[in-house]
């Protein structure tokens, strides 16, 4: 008998399992950073919430509401009555995404969002200036709407939808559920819908884009915005909680 061997079948303490030595997938890396930012939103679908406190945790609530309308509503309207007046409109655009940030540090709350708005904002600005085109500050907002909807629609066609690969890891699953025909399909679908939200977007403010018509390009901005979204979000809820049925577990019906 080897002296490695263990009469009862265990591994030595220091050996450690082949699992552990094998490095996580590209599907489970992106699998936790996708659903670590969905739970970190407020959208877990482990959770026992109405589908209503969810959106409103998931756009922010009064706050992120704020971040998401205030910054292109002042740039809008500050750039129409000041006569296009673009230093005035940016000026207020970001300022308002920096008054925004600094209350998210201030309250010590979650502030990736107001984080995110205002360096997109920056970028937004600097784009604008560059150029001396009041349009150009949607610029940035167009291509991530193309980058997140390629992304999405990409990896719904490749069989790995983001849809799944989130709940997969929010429900503790990992990428099991792709050996589930129900869950795949819902996944896919619900990925195709995300895309295509995105895919409307382009679609309708691309022609003001390249029209130059600014009010017309921020109107349909906020309007394919939180709406939408809010809607979105409540379906991929309900569905993901409708494909995973949690087990009913009573701490007062357990036996002694």
């Amino acid at each position: 008998m080897s002296s490695d061997a263990h009469p009862d079948g265990e591994q030595a303490a220091d050996e450690a399992p082949a699992d552990a030595l094998t490095p996580p997938a590209a599907s489970d890396v992106l699998g936790q950073a996708l659903g670590g930012a969905a739970r970190r939103a407020g959208f877990d679908p482990q959770q026992d919430a109405t589908t209503g406190e969810v959106v409103w945790r998931a756009i922010g609530g009064p706050r992120g509401i704020a971040e998401s309308l205030l910054p292109t509503l002042l740039f809008v309207v500050s750039y129409i009555v000041s006569g296009n007046n673009l230093i005035l409109a940016i000026a207020l655009s970001v300022g308002a995404a920096v008054v925004l940030t600094v209350i998210r540090l201030a309250a010590r709350q979650p502030f990736g969002s107001a984080v995110g708005g205002l360096i997109g904002a920056l970028i937004a600005a600097g784009w604008a200036l560059v150029t001396g085109s009041a349009v150009d500050a949607f610029l940035w907002g167009l291509i991530l709407n193309a980058v997140y909807g390629g992304g999405l629609l990409l990896s719904a066609l490749v069989g790995w939808p983001i849809i799944g690969l989130a709940a997969g890891f929010l429900m503790g699953e990992g990428v099991a559920w792709r050996r589930d025909r129900r869950k795949r399909r819902a996944y896919f679908w619900l990925t195709i819908m995300w895309a295509a939200l995105f895919a409307v977007r382009l679609a309708v403010q691309l022609p003001y884009y390249f029209s130059g018509d600014v009010a017309g390009l921020g109107t349909w901005k906020l309007l394919l915005g939180i709406p939408p979204f809010a809607v979105l979000v409540a379906v991929t809820w309900i569905v993901v909680r409708r494909v995973n049925p949690r087990r009913a577990v009573s701490d007062s019906g357990a036996e002694a």
